[in-house]
C-alpha cells in the first residue's frame, strides 16, 4: 500500500499571529477530575485530538458523561464513584491517560478494568507506574509483572505512602496523587527535579487537599467536591514548533497568543535564548492557577551550547524540535539526560538521530545524549516513527530547504491542522 507523505516546499518567512490548540497535559487532567466532581463543568478551549479524545472516550466508559458543545466539553462527573466499564479500556496511544489512569482506578473499591493500546503504548514502561501503587496497596496485573500492557485493575483499599521518584516523571507523580485522593493517611511524593505541575494547580483549582514543600507534594483522602469550569491555555508544546521555525527562516516574525507559560514547561525558552534567539514573551494572565501569555520570535542565527541537564524534565517533549534548532546552530550543540526519551512514543532519541543523518547532519548517539554538529541541513525526507512530536520538528527542519515527511498525519495526535497552519504562516510572507 503507498505510504501518505507530504512535500514542503522550502519556505519563505513566516509571519503573522496564531493560537495554537489547548494544552494536551491540562486537558487529560481536567477531563479526568471533572469526571470525579459532583455536578456538571465545563472545559473550555480544550485540546480535542486523538490522545484527549481516548481520554472522553474512556471517561464516557466509566460512567461519566463527556460531551462535546462546539469547542468546548461539558462534563457531569461521578462524585469520585466511577462505573465498572462493560469492556477493555483502549488508550489509543496516550501515556499520559494510561498511567494516570492507573492511579484513578486503583482506590475504586471493587471496580475491575483492564487497560490496553496501541502497538506503541504497549511497549511503553508502565512498572514506574505499577511498582509504587502496589506499595500503597493496589492491585495491578500486566504483561512482564505488571511493566507492559494490558494491564488489569481491581480497585481497593489504598494506604498513603512516601515515595521519592526514581527519575523525574510528571505522569508517576500525578497518579499517586490521584491514588492519594482515595488513600487512608498521607500520601508524599518527592521529586529528584522540578516536572511539570500541571496536576497540583488542578487540585489547587478545584479545592482537592495538597501540600507543597520544596520538592515534596502532599495529599490524602478527599470528600466529594462540587465541578468548576476550566480554561484550558494553549499548549507551548504545540507553540514550540512555530517559534523554532521562526527562528529559523531568515525574516521571520511570529507572535503566539493565549500559549501557557507554565515554568515548569518552558525551559525550551531558556535554551534557545543561550543559542541567541530574539524571543520576547510575557505572561497576561492567568487561568486556573496556569500563567497565560503570548510569545514573539524573530529570525536569529544560533550558536551550538552544551544543555543544562536540569532543564530537560521542564522541555521533555521540546527535545526534538530543539534538535532541529541544534541542526541550523553554528557549532556543536550537546544535549544530555535523554533516559526518558527512549520511552516515548517512539525511541525518540534514535528517530532524531536518524532524521538528522537523514538531512545531512552530523550527530553522536549516546546513551542518553546527543551531540549534533550544527550549520544547516540539505532536503531530504523524514520519518516520523508514528510519534506526532517527530513528524511536526522534522518538518521544521527541513522547511527552510524542503522536506518530505512521511506519513504526516501522526501530527493529528496532538494538533489537528498543524500543517495548515504552518502553511499559512508561509504564505503570510
Amino acid at each position: 500500500m503507498d505510504r501518505p507523505f507530504l512535500d514542503l516546499a522550502p519556505c519563505g518567512p513566516l509571519k503573522g499571529r496564531i493560537r495554537v490548540p489547548g494544552d494536551k497535559s491540562v486537558t487529560h487532567r481536567g477531563l479526568m477530575l471533572l469526571a470525579l466532581a459532583e455536578g456538571e463543568g465545563r472545559l473550555l478551549y480544550p485540546l480535542k485530538a486523538g490522545d484527549t479524545l481516548s481520554t472522553a472516550r474512556v471517561l464516557r466508559a466509566l460512567g461519566a458523561e463527556v460531551l462535546e458543545e462546539g469547542p468546548h466539553f461539558l462534563v457531569r462527573g461521578r462524585g469520585l464513584r466511577l462505573k465498572e466499564p462493560e469492556d477493555v479500556l483502549d488508550c489509543g496511544n496516550a501515556g499520559t491517560l494510561m498511567r494516570l489512569l492507573l492511579g484513578l482506578l486503583a482506590g475504586q473499591e471493587g471496580l475491575f478494568a483492564v487497560l490496553t493500546g496501541d502497538a506503541s503504548l504497549r511497549r511503553r514502561p508502565m512498572g514506574r507506574v505499577v511498582e509504587p501503587l502496589r506499595a500503597m496497596g493496589a492491585r495491578v496485573e500486566g504483561r512482564e509483572g505488571g511493566k507492559r500492557a494490558p494491564l488489569a485493575v481491581r480497585g481497593g483499599p489504598l494506604k498513603g505512602i512516601r515515595y521519592t521518584l526514581p527519575v523525574p516523571s510528571a505522569q508517576v507523580k500525578s497518579a499517586l496523587l490521584l491514588a492519594g485522593l482515595f488513600a487512608e493517611g498521607e500520601t508524599e511524593v518527592e521529586e529528584p527535579t522540578p516536572t511539570r505541575d500541571h496536576t497540583e494547580r488542578l487540585f489547587r483549582h478545584f479545592g482537592l487537599p495538597l501540600e507543597v514543600e520544596g520538592r515534596k507534594v502532599r495529599t490524602w483522602r478527599t470528600g466529594p467536591f462540587p465541578a468548576k469550569d476550566l480554561v484550558v491555555p494553549g499548549d507551548f508544546s504545540s507553540a514550540a514548533f512555530f517559534l523554532v521555525a521562526a527562528l529559523l527562516v531568515p525574516g521571520s516574525e511570529v507572535v503566539v497568543e493565549g500559549v501557557g507559560l507554565n515554568p515548569t514547561r518552558t525551559g525550551l525558552l531558556t535554551v534557545l535564548k543561550a543559542m541567541g534567539a530574539d524571543l520576547e514573551w510575557r505572561v497576561l494572565e492567568g487561568e486556573a492557577g496556569e500563567p497565560v501569555g503570548w510569545v514573539r520570535a524573530r529570525y536569529s542565527p544560533l550558536q551550538g551550547v552544551s544543555v543544562d541537564p536540569g532543564l530537560i524534565p521542564l522541555m521533555v517533549d521540546e527535545v526534538p524540535v530543539l534538535a532541529a534548532a541544534a541542526a541550523w546552530a553554528e557549532g556543536e550543540t550537546h544535549i544530555p539526560g535523554l533516559s526518558e526519551l527512549r520511552v516515548k512514543e517512539s525511541d525518540r532519541v534514535a528517530a532524531i538521530a536518524q532524521n538528522l543523518r537523514a538531512l545531512g547532519v552530523e550527530v553522536e548517539e549516546g546513551p542518553d545524549w546527543l551531540r549534533i554538529q550544527g550549520g544547516g541541513v540539505r532536503g531530504g525526507e523524514v520519518e516520523p516513527f508514528h510519534d506526532h512530536r517527530i513528524a511536526m520538528a522534522f518538518a521544521v527542519a527541513g522547511l527552510p530547504v524542503g522536506v518530505r515527511v512521511w506519513e504526516p498525519d501522526w501530527a493529528e495526535i496532538s494538533y489537528p491542522g498543524f500543517f495548515r497552519d504552518l502553511l499559512r504562516l508561509c504564505a503570510a510572507s
